[in-house]
This record gives structure tokens, sequence and C-alpha cells, in this order.
């Protein structure tokens, strides 16, 4: 059976390589479909990969069974091996009856992105509205994040639009957050979900570029650039806590001082500073308290330090991939910005037009329809989503039919489990004659109480409560002692009572 496999593996290689030069003669007009179809050839590439792999191992008989074989064939009794692997061929069949046979010629057939195959993909699944396709970026989330993070609070809040500007800038003046403040657990997770988000975006615009290997010089860049304190904002302009390093150290175009551990945007503000009661009273705590050496040569805080410069590295590598990432993207970053541009002049009804018309291009089908009408000559509508008829008989707006809910299922067992798609009907149906002639076979007469109520069970219960209230209510006026006075008056027992303590009897 191995080279049974061998076979096998050839033929599927040969059909991987005529699919990947059909979808790479075409060239598809729109966006949608150029991605799907680079997303197609990156799976069969992946899937070539993976079966060499496995025909490079049969080819190299590590293990022998492939020599083995071949001998078994031409030297041994040829139908004795003939009919011991049509007895395991028969033995596979028969402890397995409904094995489907894969049809290599069929997987790899060309499909629209809403058919499903073995290869297909949920295409439409992995962007979302705002990315377009691959277009735009979705950073509104991250936009809300970096609002909240320490050193943003304060500050002015900025926009979308101005984020989108410098969202890649790290250093002051555009980024106010400090460098105390870059080393939170916040800002630290709010970067990596940053990265991977770029990085994700990427990988689903360009899937036929070998994006491993840019990633790889991306990291040997930030090493390079680490190691000759070349990172902006991490280099040799940042201050240290080492006191051999003078007290003052420029951070981009400001001075940080070491005693206070803040930072100062020009040098007569720094000098001003210096003469302040805070700063001479830092001062003087730092030579009351100075950083001995310790017996064992290193400082007593040796150990917090290689801590500290390990998130050093750790937040720069993060800023560093980020402004590489923006790099590699500038044009859908400028893209994305144009959008907003353009969506902000819109009004609502023509925002609304837009997603109609972006949803009835993704139903769209990528190739031509064998036949564009039916046996009438009537022009075929095109309703793979089976959305309910407009007035004009064509289906009405697919966000329409998100908007009222008419994809929801709502079942009521009174009406025979009868289904009814969106809450407008199921709300309406209660007064319609279905429904009450299904509580009416219940034996329930009263059909206003049962509004809400689709169970026969619960219906069942509910009216049975309600007859047992009846009886007892009736059972209650009917057990009230009536009294007599003497000019022949019947009244209840307490009105008579009332009336005879006031007198009036």
């Amino acid at each position: 059976m191995i080279l049974e496999e061998q076979r096998l593996l050839h033929e599927d290689l040969e059909r991987l390589e005529q699919a990947i030069a059909d979808r790479v003669l075409e060239e598809p007009k729109q966006i949608r479909d150029r991605l799907y179809r680079d997303h197609q050839i990156a799976n069969f590439l992946d899937r070539f990969e993976s079966q060499s792999t496995r025909l490079l191992e049969i080819y190299k008989d590590e293990d022998g069974e492939r020599t083995k074989e071949i001998q078994s064939i031409s030297t041994g009794d040829q139908f004795e091996e003939f009919y011991k692997q049509l007895h395991s061929i028969k033995d596979f069949h028969r402890r397995y009856p409904n094995e489907p046979v894969e049809n290599l010629e069929r997987a790899y057939k060309k499909r629209p992105p809403g058919e499903n195959s073995a290869f297909s993909m949920d295409f439409d699944g992995i962007f979302t509205g705002e990315e377009g396709y691959g277009r735009f970026f979705d950073l509104t989330t991250h936009h809300e994040t970096y609002l909240n993070l320490p050193g943003v609070k304060g500050a002015r809040r900025i926009g979308y639009m101005q984020y989108l500007d410098q969202f890649d800038i790290f250093t002051p003046p555009q980024c106010p957050i400090k460098r105390p403040d870059k080393l939170t657990d916040e800002y630290f997770q709010y970067l990596g979900s940053l990265v991977n988000y770029l990085q994700e975006f990427l990988k689903k615009v360009r899937p036929l570029e070998n994006l491993p290997r840019l990633f790889a010089t991306f990291d040997e860049d930030f090493r390079i650039a680490w190691e000759h304190n070349e990172v902006d904002g991490w280099g040799a302009a940042a201050p240290s806590n080492d006191p051999d390093i003078p007290m003052t150290e420029g951070i981009g175009e400001g001075i940080w001082c070491r005693d206070c551990e803040k930072e100062f945007k020009n040098d007569n503000v720094y000098k001003a500073h210096l003469t302040g009661k805070k700063h001479m009273k830092n001062a003087e705590a730092k030579k009351v308290k100075p950083d001995f050496p310790a017996t064992n040569g290193s400082t007593p805080h040796s150990g917090s330090k290689d801590l500290k410069k390990t998130k050093e590295r750790a937040v720069a590598e993060r800023e560093f991939r980020i402004k590489k990432l923006t790099s590699v993207m500038q044009t859908e970053r400028a893209d994305t910005k144009s959008n907003i541009e353009r969506k902000a002049g819109m009004t609502e009804r023509e925002r609304q037009l837009e997603i109609q018309a972006l949803y009835a291009e993704s139903q769209e089908p990528m190739g031509p329809t064998e036949e564009d009408k039916d046996a009438n000559g009537e022009e075929k509508i095109y309703n793979p989503l089976k959305l309910p008829l407009a007035w004009d008989g064509k289906p009405i707006p697919f966000w329409l039919y998100k908007l009222h809910g008419l994809g929801v299922e709502l079942p009521c067992e009174i009406c025979g489990n009868f289904v009814y798609m969106g809450r407008r009907a199921f709300e309406k149906h209660f007064n319609e004659a279905r429904h009450v002639y299904g509580l009416k076979c219940l034996g329930i007469t009263n059909t206003s109480l049962f509004r809400e109520i689709t169970g026969i069970e619960e219906a069942l219960k509910l009216w049975d409560k309600i007859q047992r209230d009846k009886k007892q209510e009736k059972a209650s006026n009917d057990n009230i002692v009536q009294m007599e006075d003497a000019e022949g008056n019947v009244m209840p027992e307490k009105v008579y009572y009332d009336l005879q303590k006031q007198g009036l009897l």
C-alpha cells in the first residue's frame, strides 16, 4: 500500500499545480474576489508543501517498508500479493461502509465564496464591516483602550482621526505617555493587542507573501538597534538609574531629573526646578541613603534592575514592531483616513445605501450563472438567502432583514408547531385564527390572558389555575353570612355590626 499512497500523492500534487495555475490565470475585478482567490492559492500551497514533505519521506524509505513492498511484488508470488491487498481493501470497507471517497478533481474545482467544499473557508467572516475586505483598518477598540491608559487619561483626549495619525508614534510631544507609565501592565497589553491585530490584518490582506521571513527581519533589525542603543525613546538618550551616569539625561527633546524622576521640556524650566523645595528635598533624601555596593559586588537592587531592563526591552520591541508593520501598510492607513473623512460627510440614508450595496456585492456570484432566464423567458431572481420579497417582487435588503429579526425562528406548539419568522409576526399571531382555534381545541375560551404562551402544557396549567381561582372565589362569596334587621333589611354581617355599633339599628 506504500506504492498506492505514493501514486496518490503524485496525483494530488499534479492537481494542486493545475488548480493553482487556473486561479493565477484569472484576474478578478473586485477586491473581494481577488482576496478570496489569493487565500485559496495560499491554502493550496500549504497543502502542496505538506504533501511534498510526506512524499519525500516515502522516497527516503528510512524504515525500509517501500523496498520490502517492491521486492514482494517483483520477486514473490504476484497473485498472492494482489489478493493480500485486495483482502485488506475489502476488510477496510467492511469496517467503514459509509466512508466517502475523496474526489480530488471535485475538491480543487473553482467555487464561489459562499459554497462549501473540502478546502473552502469562511471568507466573509474573517473581516469586520469596517475593514471593507482588507481595505481599511478597524482600530476603534484600540482607540478606546488608548484613551484609558495611564498617562493619557489626564491629557487632552484625541479623536479617532488623530489617533490614526499617531498610534505608531511613541515619543514626545505626540505621545503623552511617560517612560514610567510605559512599564505598566495596561500599556504592555495594549501594545500586544495592537501588534496582534496588525499582524493578523497583514496575513489576511497578503496571504501569498512570505510573512514569517518579514517578521524575522523585524526581529533582527530590533536586535541590532537595541544593541547599539538606537531604539527611539529607549536608546542612549533615555534616563538611567546607574549612579555613574550624570544626574540629567535628555529624553528626545526633554531633560530628565533623576532625583525627582521627572522630565522637563526645556533647559530653562529644568534650571528653575533645581531651586525648588521639592527637588532639594529629593536630592537630600538621595544623599542620606546612597546606593552602596553590596558585599558580593552587586547593587542591592540589581535583581529589580534586571527585571526592569527586561520589561523595557519587551515594551520597546513591541513599539518597534508596530512601527515596522505600519510602515508596510501605509496604503491601508491612508485609505482608512480617507474613508473616515468620507463617512463623516455622509447622511444616514447614504450610509444605509452603502451598507446595502456592500451586502449586495457580497451576495453576487463570482462567475456567470448558467442561465439568466427561466423557461418562460422571465429574468430569474437571485435570492440565495431566501429573503422575503418586497412590493416590486425583488428580495428585501439584507440589512432590513436583520433589522426586523426575520431570521429568528419562533415556534408555537399551540399552532401545531408552526414557525413564525421574526418577532413582529410572532406577536401578531396571538390574535389570529390559527392560535385562537388551537386554544379552543384545548378547551380555553378566554384567549386574552394567554399572550406569549406557546406551550400546550403551560397553557393547560394556567387555564386550570384560572378555573380553580374562580371556583374558590365563588365559594367564598357563597359563604358570606347575611344578617337581617328589625325592618327586614338583609345585609352582610360586617355591615350589620357596624351599623349596630353606631346606634343606627
